[in-house]
């Protein structure tokens, strides 16, 4: 595990320009997505959180496989970074849903149904 400061350093670059590249990919999908480069061209929302949400993935995992040294650490350890990671994820989408459950309860006229999110019967 020991590295030059030359060999840390080249590695560091390397991450920071990949991290640059995607955030400039990014950029432009979202601006051709929306239609801002080419006029009329317009990607469909759920393309474009996939794929935004799946480039800020892997950038965060860079940094932290990089720049938080996770890649050197034992399993276990990077298991009890990880874990409460993905249940704060977990929740923020939980809390989301049951937030516009509620919301939409409260918009509703007293013995109406309300159609729950996939409940497409209803």
């Amino acid at each position: 595990m020991g590295h030059t400061y030359e060999e840390s350093k080249k590695t560091a670059n390397r991450i920071i320009t990949i991290l640059g590249i995607i955030t400039i990919v990014e950029v432009a999908f979202a601006l051709l997505g929306k239609g801002y480069i080419i006029d009329g061209l317009h990607f469909p929302p759920l393309i474009m959180g996939v794929a935004m949400i799946g480039a800020s993935i892997y950038k965060a995992y860079l940094i932290i496989y990089e720049f938080m040294h996770m890649k050197y650490e034992v399993p276990g350890l990077v298991k009890t970074v990880l874990l409460p990671t993905l249940l704060l994820v977990w929740a923020i989408i939980a809390f989301g849903m049951e937030g516009t459950y509620w919301n939409k309860r409260r918009a509703a006229p007293n013995g109406t149904e309300i159609q729950v999110l996939g409940d497409k019967n209803k």
